[in-house]
């Protein structure tokens, strides 16, 4: 058995890719890395994905696929990974071997054993590359560093403390067994991989090391604050399959695990409100109010939780200056918490 799968989703990547893979090759021979070419039409992806196998056969497989967008590739992926963690890796982020070495040597122990641990959580880097600034995202104050543990054992989350994707590595049966699917032409489908697993998993590893370098700086990319507000439909078909696929009432018992999946989905919230209110149109504002009677029809408890969230109570001021206090508290918080 491969140790781990890692997942690279490609569109249009030829002109980064290689660093990425290059990355995850470092980390040993059992390792499996499934190149996804979602696609690609304007340069050679396809080309040096195949090269790429031709010279790491026993690693590396090529899955060429029409386009479907993050989650189409991430989904294409997981049904063919064979390794017992799985781990998406985006075509412009890279790992650190050195950081590696720690998660490789946790991972390959848990082969031998009955019940292998269900997440291995570890630490991500911003790579800010306008400002030439790095920024280590841990989770030191939520985790013990010595041991498997259960959510019961888990501390506080700070307000801007999130469990991303570039932080996880799940046990590649467990997605597979809950049949995890991402919905296809969509982007922002990360914070669905990063929150509807979560309650089946039982068992968390930490540890404590700047693994995964999240990469920032592209005009084009999604997290780009105009890209974004040109996506915000996307951005609540994620937090409507959010809502829909975890009732945070029934399906999470952990005291723990429900408060912080309360927090990531009223971050969700925020982010709509925000991005709407920012088109500064009568059908953005009619948006917003339809996001929020979704969440109250589908989990009367949780809208309550989630609307009385301080992060959505400024941000939803039903007036024109409750409309600014929202944005310039959103641009506040973005150089407060350095966040994107």
């Amino acid at each position: 058995m491969k140790t781990i799968s890692f997942a690279i989703p490609c569109y249009n990547s030829a002109a980064y890719m290689d660093h990425c893979i290059e990355s995850l090759l470092l980390c040993g021979d059992d390792v499996e890395i499934i190149i996804v070419n979602d696609g690609s039409t304007k340069d050679n992806t396809s080309e040096k994905a195949h090269q790429w196998q031709e010279r790491y056969p026993d690693i590396i497989k090529v899955i060429d696929k029409e386009n479907g967008g993050h989650g189409s590739a991430v989904n294409a992926g997981l049904a063919e990974a064979t390794g017992l963690y799985f781990k998406v890796v985006d075509s412009d982020d890279w790992l650190d071997v050195n950081a590696m070495v720690h998660v490789m040597s946790y991972a390959r122990r848990q082969i031998e054993r009955q019940q292998p641990t269900d997440l291995i959580v570890s630490n991500y880097i911003y790579d800010k590359a306008e400002e030439g600034k790095q920024q280590v995202m841990g989770y030191t104050n939520v985790f013990p560093t010595d041991r498997e543990i259960t959510w019961a054992e888990t501390g506080r989350f700070t307000p801007s403390q999130y469990l991303l994707m570039h932080s996880l590595m799940y046990r590649t049966q467990l997605m597979k067994e809950t049949n995890f699917v991402l919905p296809e032409h969509c982007f922002y489908v990360d914070n669905i991989f990063a929150y509807t697993p979560l309650p089946h998993v039982k068992t968390i590893r930490y540890i404590d090391c700047d693994t995964y370098h999240y990469f920032i700086g592209r005009d084009d990319q999604s997290v780009h604050e105009s890209v974004m507000l040109s996506r915000i439909d996307q951005q609540l078909r994620v937090t409507r399959t959010m809502i829909d696929t975890v009732n945070l009432q029934d399906d999470v018992p952990q005291r723990k695990l429900k408060r912080y999946m309360t927090n990531y989905l009223a971050m969700m919230m925020c982010i709509c409100s925000i991005f709407l209110r920012m088109k500064g149109t009568k059908e953005g504002e009619a948006e917003r109010k339809e996001i929020w009677h979704y969440l109250k029809k589908a989990d009367p408890k949780t809208y309550r939780s989630v609307r009385r969230h301080i992060i959505n109570v400024g941000v939803n001021i039903p007036t024109p200056l409750g409309k600014r206090i929202g944005i310039g508290g959103y641009h506040a918080a973005q150089k407060i918490f350095k966040f994107n």
